[in-house]
């Protein structure tokens, strides 16, 4: 079994470390820990290593499940490669929409084989017909993310809704990314929510800005989520005791706050970021949470050339559009603070004007 290298993240492993201003960062701003009780008593494992029973119990209540359909894990990634890994072999298909985070396309792909439907620019819709004409006799799985990254673009409940029934004509799941939801003001279901068939992966990470909690969780069918608690003995064992102690209190009586800090900051820092784009006549599909996809400036070659040269001038990082696959674009995160934000963005936009 091989698996491509992560393009973005080795991106990130090249420039991030050296630069002044990370504008590439796909998550809202990082809360301070002094917001929380961070003494979770002994540091073993979590036991059961599916995850605490109450606070199960508690995120199930979200999507109308029970505890036993729920698995929490270390991050996003871990619960989206735990659902990849139990639902796929050599002998199974997926169909992932992209552009879209590398793993959610590249897990599937290293455990069985895959057809991709691409969004169609510049407003990145997706045709659902093309959905339907890739499932195949073998296909498990559907794949897609919602808001997308790294467009920004948010899929109506009815294309959504589509989606979920083609999984279920098939026999077959429709798993969705669903980090940057409740960055919504007005977040749809989450698909766990819309039967059997649907599955939800997401963390406190992007919306609730605590990556480094590491605390996820997968949501579905219990015979998904038991076959990917038996690969879970095999990875990380257990949730982050840590982890698992802050996303209780940020899951509770805060969350409100949080969640309202956090889309004021993604709503003041868009409004921003737009007039900025206008400003250097560059454009993008209005995004829902903190990321943007941005058609490459005129006199840069692509993507990557566009980013490494304002690394290299500016001393900011922004994401190329060929880790998605798309190299006439390039990503841009506003989910950091506003201030880091203004200076990131004038950076970048004296080296477009010396360009010019």
């Amino acid at each position: 079994m091989e698996i491509a290298p992560f393009a973005l993240e080795r991106w990130f492993a090249e420039v991030e470390h050296d630069a002044d201003v990370m504008l590439a960062e796909s998550g809202i701003r990082s809360l301070h820990a002094d917001r929380f009780d961070t003494d979770p008593d002994d540091l073993g494992y979590v036991i059961p290593t599916n995850g605490d029973p109450d606070l199960r119990d508690r995120i199930a209540g979200r999507y109308d499940r029970s505890a036993e359909e729920v698995l929490c894990t270390c991050g996003t990634q871990e619960a989206n490669f735990l659902a990849c890994v139990a639902l796929l072999d050599s002998s199974s298909h997926a169909v992932c929409v992209t552009p879209t985070y590398q793993s959610l396309h590249e897990l599937p792909r290293t455990f069985g084989s895959v057809t991709t439907v691409d969004l169609d620019p510049p407003r990145w819709t997706l045709d659902v017909d093309a959905v339907a004409d890739a499932i195949e006799p073998n296909t498990e799985l559907l794949v897609f993310n919602n808001p997308n990254n790294p467009t920004g673009r948010y899929h109506a409940e009815e294309t959504v809704r589509a989606l979920y029934d083609l999984a279920a004509d098939a026999d077959a799941y429709l798993l969705c990314d669903e980090v940057y939801r409740l960055l919504a003001e007005n977040p749809l279901p989450p698909v766990a929510s819309m039967g059997p068939h649907g599955l939800s992966t997401t963390s406190v990470t992007k919306s609730y800005g605590l990556a480094g909690a590491r605390f996820g969780w997968l949501v579905g069918d219990r015979e998904v989520v038991d076959a990917a608690w038996r690969w879970k003995d095999y990875t990380t064992i257990s949730p982050s005791a840590f982890g698992q102690h802050i996303a209780r209190q940020a899951l509770g009586r805060r969350e409100a706050t949080i969640l309202r800090e956090n889309r004021d900051l993604a709503r003041d820092n868009h409004a921003i970021v737009a007039e900025w784009l206008d400003d250097h006549g560059l454009d993008w599909h209005s995004p829902v949470g903190v990321d943007g996809f941005v058609r490459v400036p005129e006199g840069f070659a692509d993507g990557e050339a566009f980013c490494r040269a304002v690394v290299r001038e500016a001393s900011v990082v922004l994401a190329p559009g060929n880790a998605f696959g798309f190299p006439d674009y390039f990503r841009i995160g506003f989910g950091l603070p506003t201030d880091d934000l203004r200076e990131g963005l004038d950076r970048v936009g004296r080296v477009i004007e010396d360009v010019s």
